[in-house]
């Protein structure tokens, strides 16, 4: 006779067939998917490269170069929009798979998030080597911190996306709101030109910003002399990911009937 199968067991099985169903759909649904994801921070560089040389006639920060520095913050500020932007309606895409109780809310959102970081750690890895054979240096100089750097933006994306698939769901504007944020972001964030440049009064406010955080200690995890913006603190990005997570957790125990149903 068979021995019921644990919790862990069941989660295990729902989040394998979750992942492979999205996977199959985010990879090969669209031909040019790939080519997109490659394509994107790319155009960005040359646009910024290009802004850059009518404006400011130099390529070069303060202990970086421009095109490996602004690489690594797009590829940073990417991992954490797109856990956020894939987990908006999330719900919807599964509601005929509610119908078992095995599968919780949460199941869609931690699968898209962790489909997401694989897809954008293979991409950043891609530029790497590109970098490798182009002789651009993107190596990083401290990996294993910049490894656990990139793992924190991660974390910061998957309590954003707990906390706004289960808002979004409720208050069905609150989406609207959230994706007309991604430019302002990513202007706020430093990720397209350097925060240093800005007044020590409007650092300040920004630093309430976490993204800022995570994209400045990963520039300083490739870049050993890079000049960050004073301030940084990888305890206030942690801070920001155990208090998003509990929330967004506890957003989904508390309505769960209704996102289900919604």
């Amino acid at each position: 006779m068979l021995s019921p199968r644990t919790s862990w067991q069941v989660t295990k099985a729902v989040w394998y067939a979750l992942f492979m169903r999205e996977a199959l759909s985010r990879t090969t649904g669209d031909r040019f998917a790939w080519f997109w994801m490659l394509v994107e921070p790319i155009a960005m560089i040359v646009v910024m490269l290009s802004l850059r040389g009518m404006i400011a006639g130099g390529r070069h920060i303060a202990g970086a170069e421009f095109i490996p520095w602004m690489l690594v913050g797009l590829m940073g500020f990417y991992l954490f929009r797109e856990n956020l932007q894939c987990s908006l309606g999330a719900m919807q895409g599964y509601k005929g798979l509610f119908a078992y109780r095995q599968v919780k809310s949460t199941d869609p959102v931690f699968v898209r998030c962790f489909l997401e970081g694989m897809l954008k750690t293979f991409i950043l890895v891609l530029f790497i080597f590109a970098g490798v054979l182009l002789d651009i240096d993107l190596i990083a100089d401290d990996p294993l911190f910049a490894l656990f750097c990139w793992f924190s933006l991660w974390c910061l994306g998957v309590g954003a996306a707990l906390t706004f698939s289960a808002v979004s769901e409720l208050v069905p504007e609150a989406g609207k709101i959230v994706r007309i944020t991604s430019m302002p972001l990513l202007i706020l964030s430093g990720v397209i030109f350097p925060l240093n440049y800005l007044p020590f009064w409007v650092q300040e406010y920004l630093l309430w910003n976490p993204i800022v955080h995570g994209l400045e200690l990963l520039r300083m995890a490739f870049f050993e002399n890079y000049r960050h913006v004073a301030g940084v603190d990888m305890g206030y990005l942690w801070l920001w990911n155990f208090c998003l997570i509990a929330f967004g957790l506890m957003l989904h125990m508390r309505f769960e009937p209704r996102l289900k149903a919604q």
